[in-house]
């Protein structure tokens, strides 16, 4: 089949790569005349697991391409929306001027057989509104609008994509119906499951999935907080529960607080539709309060290892992106520790493994280094704060000779605390007792 893609960001360079590995002929289409070149010249503009490999092998095959032009448009029979939906300034609804946008500008180039997809995560009535948009500007053809959400994790994209737990797909017309089984059809040998649905509730799916798992994380990290009072152990007060099939263990690590392009913005995004339409979701409202006050409290976790301030003391960070194995560093929980820490007259020396081209934009203040023990020398402490691979199994008597002072703060609960403290460490976790 014919799928184009408006928009290479991250949705829609990892959707039209794996759409082409199915077999379909795709067009990647972007405005961004420089992120076209980047691609045309082989380059990745974004740090994703085994993405390059997969480009290139289908660039070489001739199904994938990549272009500022619209052309395409006239043969697809599938275009996907895949722009982003940021927060709006001042009001922190989504923004959704990008797929309007795009909505005006295939307008002139459909035919009947097109159908439109809405891959960009969108409030629920945004494709009532793609849909009126193409009407008022094609009024001679019936173009469908389906709404078929994405549920991809970064760092692990192209496994979720080809490997999903389900798919879900929105529309009341039949023949939309058919073309989104036949681009999917190469998964059926998997047993996908695709779930049909209107497309209101297809909208719903995706905010109500992820404003669901940003409450396990922080539920977890209240509980956290309770366990460092009473001297029990998180990770075994997570695990005692995630047994339980009703609940899971997936999203119940401890930590300093999600991050990232979704969960926050969605989360957001969700209570303000609810407002509109006079439902408020006080929980995930709390959700959101509690998230932003927890990254600002890792400062104090920080500053309670030292003795109760940082002022005229090195901090080394050890990770900044808001998870491993991507350079997405959108409201990575780093950001609000490193801030908090120099506010507090820290000195912050830091190493990430894949961000810190982005972070140096967002942090200009730091020192920015090229590995751990370079990050580490001459610190008075250490925080971990995204579990890297590269980070488990660190030399801490090496540390310990390169460091002002052994202290370590573990904000992922990555190490034990004796694989620490035999090193002579004081170390400090989330949510658990000090000593094993």
């Amino acid at each position: 089949m014919r799928v184009v893609m408006i928009g290479t960001g991250y949705v829609g360079l990892v959707s039209g790569t794996c759409f082409a590995d199915f077999g379909h002929e795709v067009t990647c289409i972007d405005r961004d005349t420089s992120k076209i070149d980047t691609l045309n010249r082989g380059e990745i503009p974004i740090h994703e697991p085994g993405l390059a490999a997969l480009v290139a092998t289908n660039r070489q095959q001739g199904r994938l391409t990549f272009t500022t032009s619209l052309d395409a448009v006239r043969d697809a029979d599938a275009v996907f929306f895949a722009v982003g939906t940021p927060s709006r300034r001042g009001d922190g609804h989504a923004d959704l001027s990008h797929v309007y946008a795009a909505a005006r500008q295939v307008a002139p180039l459909l035919t009947a057989a097109t159908v439109i997809v809405t891959k960009s995560t969108v409030p629920i009535g945004t494709g009532d509104e793609v849909e009126r948009i193409l009407r008022e500007l094609r009024p001679d053809i019936t173009a469908p609008v389906v709404s078929n959400p994405e549920f991809l994790r970064e760092g692990a994209a192209i496994q979720d994509f080809k490997h999903p737990d389900r798919i879900v797909v929105g529309t009341s017309d039949e023949r939309a119906r058919q073309i989104m089984s036949d681009l999917y059809r190469p998964l059926y040998l998997n047993a996908s499951p695709i779930l049909f649905t209107d497309r209101r509730t297809a909208e719903l799916i995706k905010y109500a999935a992820n404003s669901f798992l940003a409450t396990k994380i922080t539920f977890i990290n209240e509980i956290a907080d309770l366990c460092e009072q009473v001297g029990a152990n998180v990770q075994q007060v997570a695990r005692g529960i995630g047994l339980d099939n009703r609940i899971g263990a997936k999203f119940l690590h401890a930590g300093p607080g999600y991050g990232g392009s979704c969960f926050p913005k969605d989360t957001l995004a969700l209570i303000k539709t609810a407002q509109d339409f006079g439902t408020p979701l006080r929980i995930v409202e709390t959700v959101v309060s509690v998230n932003d006050q927890r990254k600002r409290a890792m400062a104090r976790k920080v500053t309670s290892a030292l003795g109760g301030s940082v002022r005229g003391k090195t901090i080394a960070v050890l990770g900044l992106t808001f998870k491993p194995n991507t350079d997405d560093m959108r409201e990575a929980p780093s950001l609000a520790l490193v801030t908090a820490l120099l506010d507090m007259g820290a000195q912050v020396r830091a190493y990430d493994p894949a961000g810190m081209e982005h972070a140096r934009v967002l942090l200009p203040n730091i020192a920015y280094c090229d590995g751990p023990y370079s990050a580490a020398t001459g610190a008075h402490a250490l925080a971990l704060v995204t579990e890297w691979e590269q980070f488990r199994a660190l030399d801490f008597a090496r540390l310990k000779t390169v460091m002002a002072q052994p202290v370590f703060i573990d904000l992922k609960n990555v190490y034990q605390p004796s694989d620490v403290t035999e090193f002579g460490f004081s170390y400090e976790s989330v949510g658990r007792p000090a000593q094993d």
